[in-house]
């Protein structure tokens, strides 16, 4: 296959950051997708409905004019969330979730949730009002290998959450591990993943190939080749449990290469041409629009747009960088690589 035209994707999970770096990143999400859901972990955190409302304007205030875009807002849970603020944002159509950070778990994580008991009154709140829970699972103990992390969360938190409420829909945010792949099934329709092209694409032998790789490096880390193969043959599968979500998570070169880096991959520049790489390794393009389109449009109950785009089989060499005014630059996924496919323009 040389082309593929599918529906306009959606991306539901980015980092947009805010200021100079919001300005320079949007872009490259809104031309590649119809819609994208935007993590609330800016400092300070996205915690009310004004500042959701407030963080979306100046999102949009950086969308390329002629670009059909939407960014889907979401919560920032703390231990104080207030319920009637959450639900009230969701009821004016601001909130499309809330988002639970364990405490410490990833960037400006500081903020987050201390113990999942501290917010079953919201969790409850949430259940009856239909509103998503997005998790970042992982147990942030200092007992608990950080390779463990994940399955750590499910086990001790999810499983016990998702009894406790019933009728919760929970999204389990860029699984890492054939255990995330497994229990994003074991719930029926009411449990989803997002996974991220890095996830499929490397594993942890990435971050030291060479040497230290601090452009690999991302929370949750990079795991074992056989979590790997488990990702891809979930995301291939056509299972309406499992949709796009790049994580793209921008960070500054010099923030990046650090003596404590920070974590995150920007892949917005190069997102759905590196998942239909693994699409197409996989023998499976066909089931790419599902993953990329349809799936996730399902979960969150928007409809897909009619709209379609078309990709072809033609290199393109990544930008090294992307400046980002006197700040610096962002270094993309590939940077400097020659990708296979190509948003076919016109």
């Amino acid at each position: 296959m040389t082309r593929l035209t599918i529906r306009r994707p959606s991306d539901l999970h980015v980092h947009f950051r805010d200021g100079d770096v919001l300005r320079h990143v949007v872009p490259f999400t809104a031309q590649a997708f119809a819609r994208a859901i935007v993590m609330p972990n800016l400092s300070p955190p996205v915690t009310t409905a004004a500042m959701a409302l407030a963080y979306r304007t100046r999102i949009m205030d950086a969308v390329p004019a002629s670009t059909d875009f939407t960014p889907m807002m979401t919560c920032y849970l703390t231990d104080h969330t207030d319920a009637s603020d959450l639900l009230a944002g969701h009821r004016d159509g601001i909130f499309a979730a809330a988002k639970l950070y364990p405490a410490h778990a990833t960037t400006n994580s500081s903020h987050g949730v201390s113990a999942i008991d501290r917010i079953h009154d919201v969790l409850g709140a949430m259940q009856e009002a239909g509103l998503p829970l997005l998790v970042h699972g992982e147990l942030t103990r200092p007992d608990i290998d950080i390779f463990d992390r994940e399955r750590g969360f499910i086990e001790e938190v999810l499983v016990p959450t998702l009894e406790r409420f019933p009728r919760l829909r929970v999204v389990m945010e860029h699984i890492t591990t054939e255990d995330g792949a497994k229990a994003a099934v074991a719930f029926g329709d009411r449990v989803a993943a997002t996974i991220t092209p890095q996830h499929l694409l490397f594993n942890r032998n990435a971050l030291f190939q060479g040497g230290l790789r601090p452009h690999m490096y991302c929370l949750p880390i990079l795991k074992r080749e056989k979590h790997r193969l488990a990702l891809r043959r979930a995301a291939v599968s056509g299972r309406p449990n499992y949709f796009l979500g790049t994580d793209t998570a921008p960070h500054l070169r010099h923030l990046k290469e650090a003596d404590c880096g920070c974590a995150g991959v920007f892949s917005a520049p190069v997102a759905v041409e590196a998942y239909l790489r693994v699409f197409e390794e996989e023998d499976a393009l066909d089931r790419f629009e599902a993953f990329a389109s349809l799936n996730g449009a399902a979960f969150y109950g928007f409809d897909p747009p009619a709209e379609t785009v078309t990709y072809v089989r033609a290199s393109r060499t990544v930008e090294a960088s992307v400046p980002v005014g006197d700040a610096g630059a962002l270094v993309p996924l590939f940077a400097g690589e020659d990708i296979a496919w190509s948003l076919q323009s016109g």
